[in-house]
């Protein structure tokens, strides 16, 4: 596997320089992941169960290995939507091309079908950074990677959300302590049987963003909540959408 940085790694000058959002501020995590031996029918599954369009591939220890996203999986033999290539274009292009191409529409396992070839970033990342690498390279995310292992990921979705988030200027020491707000909510919550959703968290001047789906309003609640006892809030935004099957059940059950 190639993990490719763009063009430049935040300097650690940048990082003490800028109190600006970085990576670490706005990243999903921790990320719903596959290992390389599952199957293709697995990962459809639970890209549609998790409304998600990609999934990182890592192994046993937490290395990133690839990813597999919706562009991986429409050419399919299952489907009948597999590319069938006429013998011009073998001459035209090469068997290489087209024997990848067959092993991507046919193979099982996720080893085989996913992309290998990543553009990553660390958690110190300044967002500008990030969404260079989103413009420069068209991808729709960016894993975020800490000494080789996975962290958490980006995708434009969350920057948007930070866009949402920022409402001023957050001085350096401020947003130490946003940082620290974030973690330790996001620490609280992981320990938690209930919290099951898929949840970001951004804050901004001890303003709490909370941001993604959650499986009742009852979580809603308990979300809120603990983002309110967490130490340092000064206030709490709830962007949380409660699921559309959630709530037709809720209310087949009134």
């Amino acid at each position: 596997m190639v993990l490719r940085r763009g063009h430049h790694k935040a300097s650690a000058a940048e990082c003490a320089g800028n109190g600006g959002m970085r990576a670490a501020d706005v990243m999903v995590s921790p990320v719903i992941t596959v290992g390389p031996d599952r199957s293709v029918q697995d990962v459809a599954e639970i890209l549609l169960e998790n409304r998600i369009s990609a999934v990182p591939v890592v192994s046993k220890d937490g290395n990133l290995l690839g990813i597999v996203s919706e562009g991986d999986l429409i050419r399919r033999i299952e489907i009948d939507t597999e590319r069938r290539p006429s013998r011009w274009l073998a001459l035209a292009i090469g068997s290489q091309p087209l024997a990848a191409e067959f092993i991507k529409s046919h193979a099982h396992r996720v080893a085989d079908v996913m992309t290998r070839e990543l553009i990553v970033a660390s958690p110190d990342a300044p967002l500008r950074h990030i969404a260079t690498l989103l413009e420069k390279n068209g991808i729709k995310r960016v894993p975020i990677v800490s000494n080789g292992k996975l962290v958490g990921i980006v995708s434009r979705a969350n920057l948007i959300q930070g866009l949402a988030s920022a409402r001023k200027e957050v001085k350096a020491a401020a947003a130490t302590s946003d940082r620290m707000i974030r973690e330790e909510l996001l620490s609280r919550l992981r320990t938690e049987p209930w919290a099951t959703s898929r949840l970001n968290v951004i804050v901004h001047d001890g303003t709490v963003e909370l941001w993604g789906t959650v499986r009742s309003r009852t979580e809603k609640q308990a979300i809120q909540l603990a983002a309110e006892l967490t130490s340092g809030v000064r206030a709490v935004n709830d962007n949380l959408i409660i699921e559309r099957s959630a709530v037709t059940s809720q209310l087949a059950m009134a």
